[in-house]
C-alpha cells in the first residue's frame, strides 16, 4: 500500500477540554515520510514535536507530547482520526497547548478529512512488524495491553469500571471495519461523581455537556443537578433509567467501549506507524496505552 496525506489543508478551532483555553489547529498535507509532526506556531517555527512515544511526558487524562520547551496535548482525538482513515503523513500547526476537544470524539476530523480527500504519495507504507508478543501489566489496576504479530492490524477490548451503568463494555476494530461510522463518532464520557471534582482541580476547564456522556453511577439529589445545571449554564438536567445523563443521546449501546478503542488507536499510532499486529487490552488506558507503545520502540530500536 502506498503512503497517503491530505488533499488539501483542513482547519479547526475549539475550547481545550482540560484548559479550556480556545485553539485554531490547521493540518497541513505532508510529504511522504513525514509521519505526524505538530508545530506550536505560537512559539516558533522550530518548535516542532514528532508524534512518537519517547515524546510522551504526561498521561493524565489525556496524552501529552512535549519536545524541549513546546508541548502540545489531548492528541489521541486527532491521532486516531488520521489512523483510522489511512492518513501516513500531516503537519499539524497548533496555537495554543490543547487540541480542541470539539464534540468529544473525531467526528469533525473523520468529515473535514474526507471532504479534503486523501490522496497516495509515491513511496510504499512501512510497516512496523514487531518480533514477537509484547504485554504490558498494571498491577495495581489490573490492566493489561498486549500486542501480538499479525498480518493485518485488528484491536479487541474490554472496559471495566465496575460499573453498573455501562457493566463491561467491548470494543472490536480491524481495517475492514468503517472508522468514519463505527469508531470516530463515540465520544469521551466521565462519571457525574468525577465533574465537580475535576472542575475543583482545573482538570476539565473546557468540558460541557455538549462534548461528554455523563454516567450517573450513584444517586444523586435535586440540588446536585440543579448545581451542575447552572455550572453548564443549562436547564434543569435529569438522570435517565439508563444511568445516563439526559444530556446527549447515545450512538451505540457500547459507546464508551467504543470510544476507549478510539483512544487507543491514536494512542498505539505513536509507535511510529502502522502495525501489522493484533492487539488486545483490558481496562486500557492512556498510560499503559503509550507504555505499550514506547516497548515497541524500545524493542525495535526506534526510540
Amino acid at each position: 500500500m502506498k503512503q497517503r496525506t491530505l488533499g488539501k489543508a483542513c482547519q479547526f478551532r475549539g475550547k481545550g477540554l482540560h484548559t479550556g483555553q480556545i485553539a485554531g489547529i490547521t493540518v497541513n498535507p505532508a510529504p511522504a515520510n513525514t509521519g505526524v509532526r505538530f508545530i506550536r506556531t505560537d512559539i516558533g517555527e522550530d518548535a516542532y514535536i514528532d508524534a512518537v512515544a519517547e515524546n510522551v511526558t504526561n498521561t493524565a487524562r489525556c496524552t501529552l507530547l512535549s519536545n524541549g520547551e513546546a508541548s502540545v496535548s489531548t492528541i489521541e482525538h486527532l491521532m486516531s482520526a488520521l489512523t483510522g482513515l489511512g492518513i501516513d503523513n500531516a503537519l499539524v500547526e497548533i496555537d495554543n497547548v490543547e487540541v480542541p476537544i470539539l464534540d468529544g470524539s473525531a467526528s469533525y476530523y473523520v468529515k473535514a478529512f474526507t471532504e479534503a480527500g486523501i490522496i497516495e504519495q509515491d513511496a510504499e507504507r512501512v510497516y512496523i512488524t514487531i518480533p514477537q508478543e509484547i504485554e504490558i501489566k498494571d498491577e495495581k489496576t489490573g490492566s493489561w495491553v498486549k500486542v501480538t504479530p499479525a498480518d493485518e492490524l485488528s484491536y479487541d477490548l474490554t472496559v471495566d469500571f465496575n460499573s453498573r451503568v455501562l457493566g463491561v463494555q467491548t470494543a472490536h476494530w480491524d481495517t475492514s471495519c468503517d472508522y468514519g461510522t463505527e469508531i470516530g463518532p463515540c465520544r469521551t464520557f466521565v462519571f457525574f461523581h468525577e465533574i465537580e471534582y475535576l472542575f475543583a482541580n482545573n482538570l476539565i476547564k473546557g468540558g460541557d455537556v455538549d462534548n461528554a456522556i455523563v454516567i450517573v453511577e450513584h444517586p444523586v439529589k435535586d440540588e446536585q443537578l440543579e448545581r451542575m445545571s447552572k455550572l453548564f449554564n443549562l436547564p434543569m438536567l435529569q438522570v435517565r433509567e439508563n444511568g445516563y445523563l439526559n444530556n446527549l443521546e447515545l450512538h451505540f449501546p457500547n459507546e464508551c467501549g467504543r470510544h476507549k478503542m478510539l483512544d487507543m488507536i491514536g494512542d498505539m499510532r505513536l509507535a511510529g506507524g502502522y502495525l501489522k499486529a493484533h492487539i488486545t487490552g483490558f481496562k486500557p488506558g492512556h498510560h499503559i496505552n503509550t507504555n505499550l507503545a514506547k516497548e515497541i520502540r524500545k524493542v525495535l530500536g526506534l526510540n
